[in-house]
């Protein structure tokens, strides 16, 4: 719940605060797809998972169920087979998520060089919700996960916002 910082004016001597509490370690987590198609308008796809707290040997994040069913979701709504390219994060590349792409033929993975933001164009979508969050505060969980989805879903109707993040990359996601 901690708010990313940035940047505000106030009258000179008088600093603006915005107060923060730390309560507990409940979290919003998010994952997302940008998903291209020759001669379609890019897409966004996301999925959120709520932390209310603690519980002893639950993960705090998306566990390879929750991935899945993102990648399920995008399947259904892209109505084709996906080819997916994603980073090396931990999870991505365990046994358990490798049975679960292997589970679906429709799906074909290929994973970025170890390290490689600058080839994510997920990378820009944080950034820009991390920017848009800057300085505002919510007083709970359910606050800060409706303003998330209110951005994200404004980007979702920007096609050329996620034209920019891709072609920031540099990839080129035309199929040969």
């Amino acid at each position: 719940m901690r708010p990313p910082k940035g940047r505000t004016w106030g009258r000179r001597g008088d600093t603006p605060v915005v107060k923060v509490t730390a309560q507990g370690t409940k979290r919003v987590s998010m994952a997302a797809l940008i998903c291209t198609k020759t001669g379609r308008r890019p897409r966004l796809i996301y999925g959120i998972h709520l932390d209310r707290g603690p519980a002893e040997g639950r993960r705090k994040g998306f566990t390879e169920t929750d991935y899945a069913r993102l990648l399920d979701a995008a399947h259904r709504q892209l109505g084709g087979p996906v080819v997916l390219v994603w980073d090396n994060l931990n999870m991505r590349v365990r046994r358990t998520m490798q049975e679960l792409i292997a589970a679906r033929l429709w799906l074909t993975v290929y994973q970025l060089r170890p390290y490689a933001p600058e080839l994510n164009p997920v990378e820009g979508v944080w950034s820009h919700l991390k920017r848009s969050l800057a300085n505002l505060t919510k007083h709970n969980l359910d606050q800060l996960t409706a303003l998330v989805k209110t951005r994200l879903k404004r980007m979702q109707y920007r096609p050329a916002h996620i034209e920019g993040l891709i072609a920031k990359t540099g990839l080129n996601l035309q199929p040969p």
